[in-house]
């Protein structure tokens, strides 16, 4: 259960770096409720998953799931580049992430 709520954690955490563009400096009532309420949530599942897993992995996997999901939601939305060496690099984030999950013994 660590790991889904530190999945979970992490999709709030692209949730509120995308919230944040929206919010227009926190002068949008409606945006900076939901980006509150993302970055709220984000720092309970968070919380959550370490519990049992080592804040080192849980907190790196948190923040590469954050930083891969808020860059291609930013290439999708906000027409951000797309260039090869920017995805090679987010291709980078995405192994080490997937590389600290198998090498992080199995919470209980």
């Amino acid at each position: 259960m660590a790991w889904v709520s530190l999945f979970i954690a992490g999709l709030f955490e692209i949730a509120w770096a995308i919230g944040l563009k929206y919010t227009e400096g926190f002068s949008r009532l409606w945006p900076s409720l939901g980006t509150a309420g993302a970055m709220l949530l984000s720092i309970l599942f968070l919380e959550y998953s370490l519990r049992t897993l080592p804040v080192g992995t849980a907190y790196a996997i948190w923040v590469g799931i954050g930083a891969v999901g808020t860059a291609i939601l930013g290439m999708v939305l906000f027409g951000e580049s797309r260039e090869p060496l920017r995805l090679a690099c987010l291709a980078l984030i995405v192994a080490g992430v997937i590389g600290l999950k198998f090498v992080t013994p199995a919470a209980s």
